[in-house]
């Protein structure tokens, strides 16, 4: 139960007061030991948000996930190359209160590898390789057009990065 949720209004750059709101949910993470260089992780969370005091229509909270998860595989041995695989998947939510409009969910897999050799490290890393369409920073926003007779309320949002790969030398002193 939060006594106040903050939310941000983009058009004015300020936060401002939301009521109060009631988040019930299950949160479960999950370490598993493989041998002794394999890991296995996953945390799951799943959230009903509501706000309070207003009507059950009107009554969701923005950007709230129903759904998120991360996890992955790591392998790191004692010496040589270590290696991970790594997910986050959140599902679609509702963009306002009313739920009528909804931002994307998305589900990414990167890979991470490296190699310390003497004093360097090199190591290789791979960014949505899926190479997944996906929609970063999602916000339900008011627009209108000057053509537009009445403002149209939609998804603004930042893309999110599509297939990337990296690659590097670190030097330990």
């Amino acid at each position: 139960l939060s006594e106040q949720e903050f939310v941000y209004v983009g058009d004015e750059g300020i936060i401002e007061p939301g009521g109060r709101t009631q988040r019930m949910g299950l949160d479960l993470m999950m370490r598993y030991q493989m041998n002794k260089w394999l890991f296995a992780d996953m945390d799951l969370n799943l959230t009903r948000a509501r706000s309070l005091g207003v009507a059950k229509e009107e009554a969701f909270v923005p950007l709230a996930a129903a759904f998120t998860s991360t996890g992955g595989v790591s392998a790191k041995p004692e010496k040589g190359p270590t290696a991970s695989l790594r997910y986050r998947w959140i599902t679609s939510r509702p963009a306002n209160e009313f739920n009528s409009v909804r931002t994307e969910g998305y589900f990414l897999l990167d890979a991470a590898l490296s190699y310390p050799w003497k004093k360097l490290e090199f190591y290789l890393s791979a960014e949505n390789i899926l190479d997944v369409d996906w929609r970063e920073a999602q916000f339900d926003t008011e627009s209108r057009l000057r053509n537009e007779t009445v403002p149209i309320s939609e998804i603004h949002y930042t893309p999110g990065i599509p297939f990337f790969l990296k690659a590097g030398i670190s030097v330990r002193f």
